[in-house]
């Protein structure tokens, strides 16, 4: 600690890198909260405070070092980043896709080939103009390979995905093990 106080400017790293953890905890906690899990939200929060009162604390003891300031808001700024980026790795949670595929009855069959429940509905743009319409609740670390495979049977079909808190998956009545047999 003797180092510390006689060389303050060794804390930078020592705040910076705090920082980025708590806020990098702090930024995945919100978004697991948001998906509903109450107990890994509550194990996260608990270190990001106890990280966050550490580092409040140098930078609080040593206002007369305008550097800790930097390094602190610095931390934070990246943390942000650093944060979203675990919990788009972690990939925790279901998306709902909802697709317009202007060529009825061929893409929704394709997709439960490769795996995907799907729930399609037949429409139109007006009488010459059939669509069919297309949900499909996903796990979103398969959204990607889904839009992959969206893009690759029909390039004209409209897309967009919406985040879903929570799912009740209800009965198998349509269990990818099937699709796959064929």
């Amino acid at each position: 600690m003797e180092l510390l106080v006689e060389y303050p400017f060794l804390l930078v790293p020592l705040i910076f890198f705090a920082r980025v953890a708590d806020v990098s905890l702090g930024t995945f906690r919100t978004i697991v909260v948001f998906r509903g899990h109450k107990l890994l939200a509550s194990f996260i929060g608990f270190f990001e405070i106890i990280i966050w009162l550490v580092a409040a604390a140098q930078v609080l003891t040593n206002l007369d070092h305008w550097y800790l300031a930097l390094a602190y808001a610095s931390g934070f700024a990246v943390g942000n980043y650093v944060g979203i980026s675990i919990e788009n790795r972690f990939a925790i949670g279901n998306e709902l896709i909802r697709c317009i595929s202007f060529n009825r009855d061929v893409l929704a069959e394709k997709l439960r080939e490769r795996g995907f429940k799907v729930v399609s509905f037949d429409g139109d743009m007006g009488e010459a103009n059939p669509v069919e319409l297309l949900l499909i609740i996903e796990k979103r670390r398969n959204v990607s390979s889904l839009i992959q495979a969206i893009k690759e049977f029909d390039h004209t079909a409209v897309y967009s995905v919406s985040d879903v808190k929570s799912v009740y998956d209800g009965p198998d009545l349509l269990p990818r093990r099937h699709f796959l047999r064929k």
